[in-house]
């Protein structure tokens, strides 16, 4: 364990040779690093080369994280510590930061084995280790809020400024009246559309968002979902299709127990989703709706809806599923992220991946199948053979 409380005092390390060593340590001899330090622009060029090169070995036993934070926020500011195998430490006080010379930049050293003293430092490591993971996510997270909030304005806006607008003119051209009503219903929707995905966000996140559960055939509601969508596709003229693969049992029927409107706004949001980045263009591009029994420790069904449009963002794949994920005004990145709660919250699991010939995306989810149908069936055998004995 490493801390380095200043650019320079990296520098100086970097140049006796001890992050080469370091380096050497963790690829010959399967030795852990971790280090914490301040960075520039010198030192990220510095790590890009040595400490985060493409090697799974040196990837696996180095870990470094930035400490761009003040001196005041990690309280530590003047020392370098290092700690060896738990067992021994070795602190540098700073005497002179402007110095290159590592003699002449550092005061004294105090090495020790004593057990107290060095889970002492291991205590203020972790804690400082912790402390930065968490400075950065919530970085990240007022990064994503600020991208959001400037999204969220735009989506808003547009609905409302047509809404205003259309209402301004309305009077003022009556022959187009009609017309004029059709445009502020269909923004006021939009409008009624966002809104509610905000409220969502706010019940996910404050672990309120009621489910009202009861038990229905999934297949049969993907269907009338789909079929509703085809006749929206053909209204609109849009140059797509869209396939389902369901072979209905009526023997033993895809049950679940759900809250169907919940569910009908996952397939919905889906559907919705594959419809928008698929391709409109030239030949009808196909979307793929399948629903089927997948039996493991307990029964689910699993939910597939494939496209051939343009696939998933490699910069948004890795954050797909969290809030704000989305490309500059291409919607408000909720979506999804609420689908999945929604999901995760009925017992399921949702995730996504490109397809293997590089066309289109494949978002699956899946959901336990109710256990409502066979007590049923068992409670009645009971019951006719309480009569029987009768």
């Amino acid at each position: 364990m490493l801390i380095l409380p200043t650019v320079n005092a990296f520098l100086r390390e970097e140049r006796l040779g001890i992050i080469e060593l370091l380096i050497q340590a963790a690829t010959e001899r399967g030795v852990n690093v971790r280090i914490l330090t301040p960075t520039n622009d010198v030192i990220e060029n510095i790590l890009k080369d040595r400490v985060v090169p493409q090697d799974q070995e040196r990837e696996k036993n180095i870990d470094l994280r930035s400490i761009n934070m003040s001196s005041e926020e990690t309280a530590v500011s003047t020392v370098t510590i290092i700690v060896v195998d738990k067992k021994e430490s070795l602190i540098f006080e700073k005497m002179d930061d402007t110095k290159e010379n590592f003699i002449e930049g550092v005061g004294l050293a105090t090495y020790s084995n004593s057990k107290p003293t060095v889970l002492s430092y291991i205590s203020i490591f972790e804690s400082l280790w912790k402390q930065v993971a968490l400075y950065e996510q919530l970085k990240a997270h007022g990064k994503m809020q600020k991208e959001f909030i400037n999204i969220a304005s735009h989506e808003m806006k547009t609905p409302t400024q047509a809404i205003v607008g259309y209402s301004d003119l309305i009077q003022k051209h009556p022959e187009k009246r009609e017309e004029m009503i059709q445009a502020i219903s269909r923004n006021a929707l939009r409008l009624q559309r966002l809104t509610n995905d905000i409220l969502d966000v706010t019940r996910i996140d404050s672990r309120t968002l009621n489910l009202h559960k009861e038990q229905f055939n999934i297949g049969d509601l993907i269907a009338r979902v789909v079929e509703d969508y085809r006749s929206q596709i053909e209204k609109e003229n849009q140059n797509v299709k869209l396939s389902y693969n369901f072979k209905q049992d009526t023997d033993d029927p895809l049950l679940i127990e759900a809250d169907r409107d919940r569910i009908t706004q996952v397939i919905s949001n889906l559907l919705s989703n594959a419809i928008k980045f698929t391709s409109k263009k030239g030949e009808a591009e196909v979307i793929s709706v399948s629903a089927e029994r997948k039996n493991s420790n307990q029964e689910e069904v699993i939910v597939s809806i494939k496209d051939t449009g343009e696939g998933i963002n490699s910069e948004i794949l890795p954050r797909l599923f969290t809030k704000f994920a989305t490309r500059s005004f291409s919607g408000t990145g909720l979506g999804l992220y609420i689908s999945k709660s929604i999901v995760e919250s009925h017992g399921g699991k949702m995730w996504a991946e490109n397809n293997p010939d590089g066309k289109g995306a494949n978002f699956t989810f899946t959901l336990p199948l109710s256990n409502r149908k066979e007590d049923n069936q068992q409670l009645s055998s009971e019951r006719m053979m309480t009569g029987d004995q009768k």
